[in-house]
């Protein structure tokens, strides 16, 4: 009898233990942290993110995505297959209001948090003849891939400058990886990157044999950048040795990277999410130094994408007055 009562046990548990398994699993919610290309600075970061939030939320499994950048990032947040994702202010904005690449579906983006500025890059190298954005002409220039906010804030500023994308440079559409590979080998003369600084890609090229970077002067163009499409951009500096044989510093135009949901996230999560980032920081900044930025103090800087409630709740917390 003892011996058919442990059996009967040791099926019950058999039953049991996979039930408790598949409970425990149901209970583990799982978001995707949608970023950028490899080469730049979305990805790493957002890989720091997701190790964050899946090592200090209990029940949360988040794992970083490569994409496009900004525009793509939207994208799936809007269509519901991404629950969080890097973006620029800018492209933040259009998606919000449904112009240019969201005529057909606006995004109804929030913001969790204000993370550092996108420094735009004008990269060339010696050889190539450009010294000035007005050297561009005729010549073969990387504007960003598809789907990034690289490319879009590429299009405004040479518009501001007055170059023609279509008519006055011979286009390439490539990531930053494959613009510094493409330099590289002389296939192209220039690129056009929005990202932080350094940029592991713009670090690498700098660092090849045989090869001196150039960074070109644009900062100008932010106010004419700012005419057109709103108070966005801001004339910055890329300081001197940013880049290995870049001494001079450089006049660029920056613009504020977001950390965004849609509206459709609890303000229990955006809170969590947002709490654990700002409590572990040190743990990003370990990852690239960019995470600095992610201040307290930067939240209250206007943000053309309104706060998630979630988010704003911990930042008022803290006394923080947000816009």
């Amino acid at each position: 009898m003892k011996k058919l009562a442990l059996a009967a046990l040791a099926a019950c548990a058999c039953i049991v233990a996979p039930t408790m398994v598949d409970v425990a699993l149901a209970q583990t919610t799982r978001i995707s942290i949608s970023t950028g290309g490899t080469g730049g600075v979305y990805y790493p970061l957002g890989g720091g993110m997701a190790n964050i939030l899946s090592k200090y939320l209990p029940g949360l499994s988040a794992t970083a995505e490569v994409t496009g950048g900004s525009i793509d990032n939207l994208k799936l947040i809007g269509a519901g297959k991404s629950e969080v994702g890097f973006t620029m202010a800018d492209s933040g904005y259009d998606a919000l209001q449904g112009n240019d690449k969201f005529k057909d579906a606006k995004v109804n983006a929030r913001t969790l948090a204000i993370l550092y500025p996108n420094r735009l890059h004008v990269v060339t190298i010696e050889g190539t003849g450009i010294t000035k954005l007005a050297d561009l002409r005729g010549k073969r220039v990387s504007t960003g891939s598809p789907g990034s906010g690289t490319e879009i804030m590429a299009f405004r500023m040479l518009e501001a400058v007055g170059i023609d994308k279509d008519k006055d440079i011979k286009k390439e559409r490539l990531s930053v990886a494959e613009s510094v590979n493409a330099l590289k080998d002389r296939k192209i003369d220039a690129l056009i990157w929005s990202g932080g600084v350094p940029t592991a890609a713009l670090t690498d090229l700098a660092a090849t044999p045989g090869v001196k970077i150039r960074l070109i002067d644009h900062g100008d163009a932010a106010e004419a950048m700012n005419k057109k499409y709103g108070p966005l951009y801001i004339k910055g500096t890329i300081a001197g040795k940013a880049y290995s044989g870049q001494d001079a510093p450089t006049s660029n135009v920056d613009v504020w990277n977001l950390l965004v949901t849609n509206d459709k996230m609890s303000d229990d999560m955006a809170y969590k999410i947002v709490k654990t980032l700002f409590e572990k920081k040190p743990e990003l900044v370990a990852v690239h130094r960019d995470a600095e930025s992610m201040t307290l103090e930067n939240q209250a800087i206007a943000t053309p994408v309104p706060f998630h409630p979630g988010a704003r709740k911990y930042f008022e917390e803290h006394g923080i007055k947000l816009h």
